[in-house]
């Protein structure tokens, strides 16, 4: 007898996926954007929505274990990782002082995520508030060729890091999702 939750998915349509198309919130309904900025800010939209689809569902004890040891990674520690790198990104545009490390030291992100619902519900507070403010820091440069901060980079790059960053946690969070309770899906 294994430990290993059995796959699942609530997709009736490709087994493969998470929802089936018609209840994909994160489907465009219509035609895909238009330009290059609209483009990559619709990325960046549907991997943020993938990720809070993936710990849709679990407790406070699902969000914060530790699935793939010995990885530090929970989903918890996903999404407290992702508000720390919104605020750093904000470092990155500005000529300012650096912000603090919204978690303190390095790592507390992942290592302090703990099975508490005031951890996780501060978790997504902080995200949604980390990410209102680098979009807002942002929103002002509308020129994907504008360099800005102490190192001038483009704001083009900064949207596609966003983006990689994103990606690559959602591919994390499919693992982890599929370790804790055995669903599956894109």
């Amino acid at each position: 007898m294994s430990d290993q939750p059995a796959r699942w998915t609530q997709a009736t349509v490709y087994p493969d996926m998470w929802t089936d198309p018609a209840d994909d919130p994160r489907e465009n309904q219509g035609s895909s954007p238009d330009g290059e900025l609209a483009t990559l800010e619709d990325y960046l939209t549907s991997y943020r929505l993938t990720l809070r689809m993936k710990c849709e569902g679990l407790d406070a004890e699902q969000l914060a274990r530790r699935s793939v040891p010995p990885s530090t990674m929970s989903l918890l520690g996903l999404v407290r990782h992702l508000a720390e790198v919104e605020r750093d990104w904000r470092n990155w545009i500005s000529d300012s002082d650096a912000l603090p490390k919204l978690y303190g030291r390095r790592d507390a992100d992942f290592e302090e995520a703990a099975a508490d619902p005031a951890v996780v519900d501060a978790a997504y507070r902080d995200l949604e508030r980390e990410q209102a403010a680098t979009d807002a820091a942002l929103a002002a440069h509308r020129d994907l060729g504008e360099r800005l901060g102490k190192e001038g980079i483009a704001v083009r790059e900064l949207l596609v890091h966003r983006i990689e960053e994103y990606a690559r946690h959602c591919g994390h969070a499919d693992l982890l999702r599929e370790c804790v309770d055995g669903r599956v899906g894109q």
